[in-house]
């Protein structure tokens, strides 16, 4: 497999992006698209080994960038670092429709390989970016943050993740490690709010632990059993403006449960933290980029 240019392993490692995650990710994509003999049968048929041309990736829709330096990644692997790669915005910016966002020149057959792969995770990320950042603007005067979940996309959660980050939202944890949530089911098996929260708590006493919990009485009895960060999950407003009343500044409060835009600052005015969106990494549309290569002999 092609490796990433250093500048490339630099820039995510900047951005907080793992780059051997960033390749593992990217390898198994451009693989799907390239199958068993990898191959773009259609761009060695009608491109010659020594062309080059120069393309902008161009945003069709107005939203906010996520993403560019994955898409530099994209190229390096598929054109085994051939391809220059120019990104003109950075990941968080807001672009309008037109704007260039990144530049590419190197052999045309590595342009037209690396495209599709490199343009479905930069507008996937783009997506989710936007999405991310029109709840952190519903939110902004509030002291309410919006966070993201585990509801990403399978193999490429930490992608999503970041592009929460560039939309200016939070990430809660990242998977079951670091994070021990105690849920219904949990509390159901162990016997008990306090009992599983004590169990959680002798097994892994280094672990954050935060606790779901649906009435007044439960949040008041997970924290007096020693939780500081509980999930507030499909309370009505009333319910949560009366946990943060009973509970206070003992414990993080989140809340959670089919919120929509158009209630946020109701959600957030009745005191708690946290309001967590899955809709951020499940249903986020992709915000539109595209390809396109300049006319020959134009620079």
């Amino acid at each position: 497999m092609n490796e990433l240019a250093p500048s490339t392993v630099e820039l995510l490692r900047e951005v907080g992006l793992d780059p051997d995650a960033v390749s593992r990710i990217v390898a198994n994509a451009l693989a799907e698209d390239l199958g068993p003999h990898g191959l773009d049968v259609t761009s060695v048929a009608t491109i010659s080994a020594e062309q080059t041309d120069l393309a902008d990736l161009v945003a069709r829709g107005d939203g906010v960038v996520a993403g560019l330096p994955v898409a530099r990644a994209t190229f390096d692997l598929a054109g085994a670092r051939t391809v220059e790669f120019e990104a003109l915005t950075r990941d968080g910016a807001r672009v309008s429709r037109g704007d260039v966002v990144a530049t590419v020149f190197g052999p045309t057959r590595a342009l037209l390989t690396a495209e599709r792969t490199a343009l479905n995770l930069l507008c996937r990320m783009s997506g989710v970016a936007t999405h991310t950042r029109a709840w952190a603007d519903a939110l902004a005067g509030t002291k309410a943050m919006v966070l993201d979940t585990r509801k990403t996309t399978p193999g490429l959660r930490i992608l999503e993740k970041y592009a929460v980050r560039a939309g200016g939202g939070t990430n809660k944890r990242m998977g079951l490690y670091d994070v021990a949530m105690i849920k219904d089911n949990h509390k159901l098996a162990a016997g008990g709010v306090t009992a599983a929260y004590r169990r959680v708590r002798e097994a892994f006493p280094d672990v954050p632990v935060q606790v779901e919990v649906t009435t007044v009485a439960e949040a008041v009895e997970a924290v007096e059993a020693g939780a500081t960060f509980l999930l507030c999950d499909n309370m009505s407003t009333r319910v949560l403006r009366d946990t943060v009343e009973e509970v206070g500044d003992r414990a993080e409060l989140e809340a959670t449960g089919g919120l929509t835009l158009e209630v946020a600052r109701e959600y957030a005015a009745t005191g708690v933290d946290f309001l967590s969106v899955g809709a951020l990494t499940h249903s986020s549309p992709i915000l539109d980029v595209a390809l396109d290569l300049r006319p020959r002999g134009y620079a």
